[in-house]
């Protein structure tokens, strides 16, 4: 799929609809009776939603580079208080009003989720009436398919704007204008259709239609479940406040319990396992879709699609030996996320990156150069560590990995603790831990982590920050577990210690050192940790032509300044944690929508 997208003849009906109120798809030329009793012409139908993934402004340009920031441990490169009202500060900082221009047009994320569900409910009613799923597995692997395609979407539209309007129907003349659904009524939808996927989807790699991971496997059903049932039973914005649902059915013992018994089939059934950490991004840029791996499921997007490294890459400044795309580091950590990791782990210096490409080209390639403590790359994903050159201008085709395996381990250790088996979730919490860290800390950690309840549920928070930052699930987690706006005030306790070199941080050296390498196998630096200000070791380095930065200080002041600290958020995040449903639709929608109160989520 990565060089293939088939637009079906259904789904082309429903290319011109701008949002989820506009007109019902015209007639096909050819009936759904024809197309869903067809195995090919139904794959079709349900390879189309994909399409509304990949649009300019859907997933591609809209929604994987804004919603996941800022958080405690990734911000858009770089806040700025003074700017905290352009468009795109506004998207990151709790800040966003209805009108945000980057938002706010017909064609944009909003609309094109909503394109995706009527394509997928298209798919939905026609296998249900003709694709024989009683007797035909592939058909019914189809169904599987559309039920968790529908199921991802709508998970992110409730993860961005809230209580949404529900629609599981085609349109039709009866459901053209509808008002926002209380979203526990979609989350039980969700689940339930969920629970129906899974028994109708092959394991990973168990049929040819599974030995992707562009194609939904029952390891990523089962792991969807488990992620929205933790959703549905943890914190929200709603309109008396943030809180938790009053929904009996969405208590959040149930919903860990869901949790449980989903993640850990999902690891006693073993058809997709953990590697090294490194390698299951190596794969990611190599467009390597072979299942069974740590890679559950990807947003597939075809080689001349996708913005991707464009956003959440290492920084490019010219067409190199490595990208012919001068793209990379729209997003980044925050500054402070480097010293939390373990100087042993293997996470820190995969994930934290601080250096760029240069723009200075030497018989046509670049060389590293260090950036600044307030512009750190992430490094998960690197244009260096693809086997192929990108030549667009704007996209460069790497999959977005919506689900892996370290999140379904990571799920298992919060519910069984959750559920009162913090030795349990130890178990689960172990093999994540194990392939990063030396065994001695690992040790070190199940001591720590195992104490009690309490210190297991911190060692969650810990270490789903180290682990997943930069993949945009950060801001949802410390949603759902109702400590967003403590974690937040915390992070900029820690950036304004980092900025004065207090506490922690205190005893930093002042300057950090890089060696000008132009091979991507060869990275070395000094000077970011305690105790790498040796005077003798500074001045070989010098020799060698390795170049330095002022880590801490520019122009006589503090390199992170309080104006960045501040713009991480600027209101607080539990109250403005959503988006606003842009004006363009509030005006469309026959007066059926609106952002009243706490932006028109309902209250029960």
């Amino acid at each position: 799929m990565k060089n293939y997208i088939k637009l079906s003849i259904l789904s082309l009906s429903v290319m011109g609809l701008a949002s989820c109120d506009m007109d019902a798809p015209s007639i096909s030329s050819l009936d759904a009776s024809s197309v869903f009793s067809t195995y090919s012409l139904a794959e079709a139908e349900v390879m189309s939603i994909h399409v509304s993934f990949g649009e300019t402004n859907s997933y591609r340009g809209r929604f994987l580079p804004y919603y996941g920031i800022n958080t405690d441990v990734e911000w858009g490169n770089t806040p700025d208080y003074a700017q905290r009202s352009t468009d795109k500060q506004s998207l990151w900082n709790y800040n966003t009003l209805a009108d945000n221009t980057q938002m706010n047009t017909t064609n944009n994320a909003y609309a094109k989720f909503y394109e995706g569900i009527e394509r997928a409910n298209l798919a939905i009613q026609g296998l249900r009436q003709y694709g024989n799923i009683e007797n035909n597995p592939d058909m019914a692997q189809l169904l599987g398919e559309a039920l968790t395609l529908r199921a991802v979407i709508y998970n992110d539209l409730i993860k961005a704007w809230g209580d949404v309007p529900a629609r599981f129907e085609p349109n039709n003349s009866d459901n053209l204008y509808l008002p926002r659904t209380n979203r526990d009524v979609i989350y039980k939808q969700l689940l339930a259709d969920l629970e129906e996927a899974a028994k109708y989807c092959y394991w990973a790699n168990e049929n040819k239609i599974t030995k992707s991971t562009e194609r939904i496997n029952k390891d990523f059903v089962k792991g969807l479940r488990a992620r929205l049932a933790l959703y549905a039973g943890g914190y929200g914005l709603r309109g008396d406040g943030y809180r938790l649902s009053k929904d009996p059915d969405l208590a959040p013992q149930k919903m860990y319990e869901i949790a449980r018994k989903e993640c850990e089939e999902v690891i006693a059934h073993g058809s997709s396992k953990l590697g090294a950490f490194k390698d299951n991004f190596l794969k990611l840029c190599q467009d390597n879709v072979t299942a069974g791996g740590e890679s559950l499921w990807e947003i597939p997007f075809s080689a001349g699609r996708g913005r991707v490294l464009y956003t959440w890459g290492v920084r490019h400044r010219a067409k190199d030996q490595y990208t012919q795309q001068a793209q990379g580091g729209v997003n980044g950590p925050v500054p402070t996320l480097y010293y939390e990791y373990d100087a042993d782990d293997v996470r820190r210096d995969i994930t934290c990156v601080p250096y760029e490409w240069s723009s200075q080209l030497v018989d046509g390639k670049s060389h590293v150069t260090l950036t600044g403590i307030t512009r750190w790359m992430f490094g998960k994903l690197r244009y260096e560590w693809m086997s192929r050159i990108v030549t667009s201008t704007n996209d460069d085709g790497v999959n977005w990995q919506y689900m892996r395996l370290a999140d379904v381990y990571l799920m298992a250790a919060e519910a069984e603790n959750e559920l009162g088996n913090t030795a349990a979730a130890w178990n689960y919490m172990r093999p994540v831990l194990a392939r990063v860290l030396p065994a001695a800390k690992v040790s070190a950690l199940q001591a720590k982590y195992t104490a009690n309840q309490g210190a297991f549920r911190q060692g969650v928070y810990e270490q789903r920050a180290l682990e997943f930052a930069g993949e945009a699930l950060r801001k949802h987690d410390l949603i759902r577990w109702g400590i967003i706006d403590q974690k937040m005030a915390e992070a900029k306790t820690k950036l304004e210690a980092l900025a004065n070199r207090t506490g922690a941080y205190a005893g930093l050296p002042d300057k950090v050192f890089l060696f000008p390498s132009e091979d991507a196998n060869d990275i070395r630096i000094y000077g970011l940790n305690m105790g790498e200000d040796d005077a003798d070791r500074i001045n070989t380095l010098t020799a060698e032509g390795w170049e330095s930065k002022n880590w801490f200080v520019s122009d006589g002041a503090n390199a992170l300044k309080s104006d960045i600290i501040d713009g991480l958020y600027v209101t607080t995040p539990s109250d403005h944690c959503l988006w606003p449903i842009w004006k363009c639709f509030i005006d469309a929608s026959n007066n059926m929508l609106n952002n009243d109160g706490k932006l028109g989520q309902l209250s029960d």
